[in-house]
Formats: C-alpha cells, sequence, structure tokens
C-alpha cells in the first residue's frame, strides 16, 4: 500500500506546494488539499499505518519530523514549531504520540 494508492499524486504534490516554505505548514490545511479528510475512516487509517514508519503504532515526535518526506522524499522536514504544534493538536491523551484513533479524529474532524 502506498500514499498514492489512496490519494491522487496530483492532490500530494499540490499540498507539498503550499507548505513549502519553512514555518508554512498546517495539518488541517494539508489534509484538506491532499484530499485526505475527504477519505473514509479505514482509508485514513491506512495512511496512518503507512506514515508509521516503524510500524510501532503510533507516530512519535521523531517520525512527525519528516512528516512531509513520507509523501515525498524531496519535501522539506518540518520545523520544531510545525512539528510540535502537529503533536499538540493530535495527541489528545498527552502520551508524546500520535494513535491511529487520534489521527483519524484529527483528520476527518
Amino acid at each position: 500500500m502506498t500514499l498514492t494508492s489512496i490519494l491522487s499524486a496530483a492532490d500530494i504534490a499540490n499540498a507539498l506546494k503550499d507548505c513549502q516554505a519553512p514555518d508554512s505548514f498546517g495539518q488541517k490545511k494539508f489534509f484538506q488539499i491532499c484530499g485526505l479528510c475527504k477519505k473514509t475512516p479505514k482509508e485514513v487509517t491506512e495512511v496512518f499505518h503507512i506514515l508509521d514508519n516503524d510500524q510501532s503504532g503510533f507516530i512519535e515526535e521523531d517520525e512527525l519530523k519528516f512528516f512531509l518526506q513520507r509523501f515525498s522524499p524531496s519535501a522539506r522536514v518540518l520545523t520544531v514549531a510545525e512539528t510540535k504544534a502537529f503533536l499538540k493538536a493530535a495527541d489528545d491523551d498527552d502520551d508524546g504520540k500520535i494513535g491511529a484513533e487520534e489521527f483519524q479524529a484529527m483528520v476527518l474532524s
């Protein structure tokens, strides 16, 4: 399973282009542009598992830093401020990582 089997390559490219400048990333806008917020809960969970690089069942802060690069290897790394804001937006139980249910709730809300 790849991201382009769920999201269109053109939508991913547009989402990445929108946030190519440092400190311009916002997860809500990114999910809207790439089309993820219009997907089914099952598809959002599949994307979560693709983004969970170490397959731990969570997306940790060190994985979030490279979030955009999971969509395209040439994309930039998120800044510290962007990474922390992203984590804070999704981490409902304050355990310092994003679980599949938290990710799905953030994307589909």
